[in-house]
């Protein structure tokens, strides 16, 4: 009885991570999640569901890693948030098939934040995409524009008062 009232969440959850997959490959929305963790707890009436214990969820090229991990939904039954905590959350996926490297994410918190399509690394924040390397205290990415910003966090661990870019030479074509 318990599966069918969080199945409306678990198909929500399947929408939202399918739409953060937009912006990569275009097949990753049509896999299989798979959310594996050493317990979970599901809250129907408040829309959030917590993973707790080495936390791997999994949807195509994506994966996100994190001690714990929060989802909350909205009103509607949309997923509004994921959230991941860990000492150093992960985030990974494949832009496009042509690129076979992974965008990979790190920051003890990660945010995706679903109505505005945008993802939020803070604390030891740090994202490696083809070689080139972004670090800071927070990046902030919007999927759809495909613009960062890197910079200041407020409460972080380790202060960090100017971000680090290392930018790889583009390889000419033989």
């Amino acid at each position: 009885m318990r599966l069918v009232k969080t199945l409306p969440f678990l198909l929500s959850l399947s929408a939202a991570l399918g739409s953060a997959s937009a912006w990569a490959l275009p097949t990753d929305r049509d896999q299989p999640i798979r959310i594996q963790a050493d317990h979970a707890q599901l809250d129907d009436k408040q829309g959030v569901a917590t993973y707790t214990g080495d936390v791997i969820i999994t949807q195509g090229s994506m994966m996100i890693k994190g001690n714990t991990v929060t989802i909350t939904r909205t009103a509607g039954g949309d997923i509004d948030v994921v959230t991941s905590v860990g000492n150093l959350a992960y985030f990974e996926q494949q832009q496009s098939a042509a690129k076979p490297d992974k965008m990979q994410g790190y920051g003890k918190t990660i945010q995706y934040n679903a109505p505005q399509n945008r993802i939020v690394l803070i604390d030891r924040a740090k994202v490696i995409n083809e070689g080139n390397t972004t670090e800071g205290e927070k990046i902030v990415y919007d999927t759809v524009k495909q613009i960062a910003t890197a910079g200041r966090g407020g409460k972080v661990t380790e202060s960090r008062p100017r971000i680090d870019m290392v930018i790889q030479p583009k390889k000419k074509a033989e």
